[in-house]
């Protein structure tokens, strides 16, 4: 399935109740939570020391740090919709956020989106969109949280 194309704000009210789609799956390297660390400044062994965690993690390995997640989702979600038309988006808010399941370095993740609602704020349209990060060959996603943008369409 190729990337949703959504031009106005009676287009995407369509998809109310229905799966926008899946991004590709991206691989989180080692080198990818290094750089995040050394971003926010969190270096806890679990996310960076290699050595350590091969013996002391009940993973066995390094994991991504659950924000790591969070952020790549922008990335994730350009992959699955493109919205025309508009003069701005917002990122409002994340809501019932829950971190199931670590992300074990090498491993690959993608998003997948529902569209819970659209509503219409005078020309703005809040869209309240479930996600799922999950996680190849996992049953359980890494992280489920409700997703809220505002589209100020043009």
């Amino acid at each position: 399935m190729g990337k949703l194309v959504i031009n106005s704000f009676k287009e995407f009210e369509a998809y109310i109740g229905k799966e926008l789609g899946v991004s590709d799956c991206l691989t989180i390297t080692q080198e990818r939570i290094n750089l995040f660390a050394d971003a926010t400044l969190d270096h806890q062994w679990i996310h960076v020391d290699v050595e350590r965690a091969k013996k002391e993690s009940p993973y066995g390995t390094t994991i991504a740090h659950g924000y790591l997640n969070l952020s790549i989702i922008p990335y994730l979600w350009a992959q699955i919709i493109e919205v025309n038309n508009i003069k701005l988006l917002v990122n409002y808010g994340i809501e019932k956020l829950k971190f199931n399941q670590p992300v074990l370095a090498g491993s690959e993740v993608r998003l997948r989106a529902r569209l819970n609602s659209l509503m219409d704020l005078r020309g703005v349209a809040k869209a309240e969109v479930q996600a799922a990060l999950e996680i190849k060959d996992n049953k359980k996603p890494a992280l489920d949280a409700t997703l809220v943008f505002l589209y100020h369409f043009a």
